[in-house]
């Protein structure tokens, strides 16, 4: 008992090493220029995105608001894991310092839950924007757009803050290869020697909850977005309508399915290899399709 104890003390902040995504790949010089290139682009396209909406006075709205907040979100978590997965590819070196592995844990978290919040404050502005146009003004004026993305980036930082710290204190002596290219809290959980089954159950209640609220307010604002179009007889209307909220909601698809797969499917239908695919399609195709 006091044997795996020492060794648990021992391992607990050691370097972790990362066994990354192309080590699965037959071409991984090929596989690091694609994804190099998609994170360029993504980089460069979200920027030009916030520059044109802080530049061009017609785009001073809401809707142009929350959509650069949300291009800088793909920015922000897209930073966390891409640069370390190619520099590690580049230099050679895949181990990760248990700081660094923490602070990684909890940007990653706290920038999906607020992205997570921030969709549904996009759903709750075109509710309002389709089906209340004549008070669209005075319930999404500048100050509310604030408040409601100060409360996504604060909400986002509560799951940071509640799964980052307690993932981080399990005492890690199984092994300190992370069968993934960072550091996330599933891969990080099969390396506890202690029983985690309490703890996963948290999170998955903790989960459900961050991505139940936001289902609750984007499914509602569109069943009554699709009410009010259902009672509209202009066909501009319509289209209208439905071209703007479709973007939106292939932005939701993409984005929830990666998290419910991660946080809420039992640890039986996981593997490393379906995980680290699941969470490439995440953090680096979503934010490039969602351009």
């Amino acid at each position: 008992m006091d044997n795996t104890m020492l060794v648990a003390n021992n391992t607990k902040w050691s370097d972790f090493i990362l066994m990354g995504f192309f080590s699965e790949s037959k071409h991984p010089v090929l596989l690091s220029v694609v994804i190099f290139v998609v994170f360029l682009m993504t980089l460069f396209g979200n920027t030009i995105l916030i520059l044109l909406v802080y530049s061009q006075a017609h785009l001073h709205t809401p809707m142009y608001f929350f959509i650069s907040r949300l291009s800088l979100m793909d920015m922000m978590y897209i930073s966390v894991t891409v640069p370390k997965m190619l520099m590690d590819q580049v230099m050679g070196v895949n181990e990760i310092s248990a700081p660094e592995c923490e602070m990684q844990m909890f940007l990653y978290l706290s920038l999906v839950g607020s992205e997570c919040f921030l969709l549904a404050a996009m759903a709750y502005d075109r509710y309002v924007a389709i089906c209340h146009p004549l008070h669209y003004p005075i319930l999404t004026n500048h100050r509310v757009c604030l408040l409601l993305v100060s409360c996504c980036w604060f909400l986002g930082s509560v799951d940071g803050f509640m799964l980052t710290p307690v993932t981080m204190t399990f005492p890690f002596c199984r092994s300190r290869e992370i069968h993934h290219f960072f550091c996330e809290v599933p891969a990080l959980m099969k390396l506890s020697c202690s029983d985690t089954s309490l703890y996963e159950m948290l999170m998955y209640l903790c989960c459900v909850l961050m991505l139940l609220i936001p289902v609750i307010v984007i499914s509602s604002s569109y069943t009554f977005i699709l009410l009010t179009i259902h009672r509209m007889n202009s066909a501009e209307g319509w289209k209208k309508a439905l071209t703007t909220c479709s973007s939106h909601m292939m932005v939701v698809t993409l984005f929830y399915v990666a998290p419910v797969y991660t946080y809420m499917f039992p640890s039986s239908y996981h593997t490393p290899e379906k995980d680290m695919v699941v969470s490439v399609f995440f953090t680096i195709i979503t934010p490039f399709l969602t351009l």
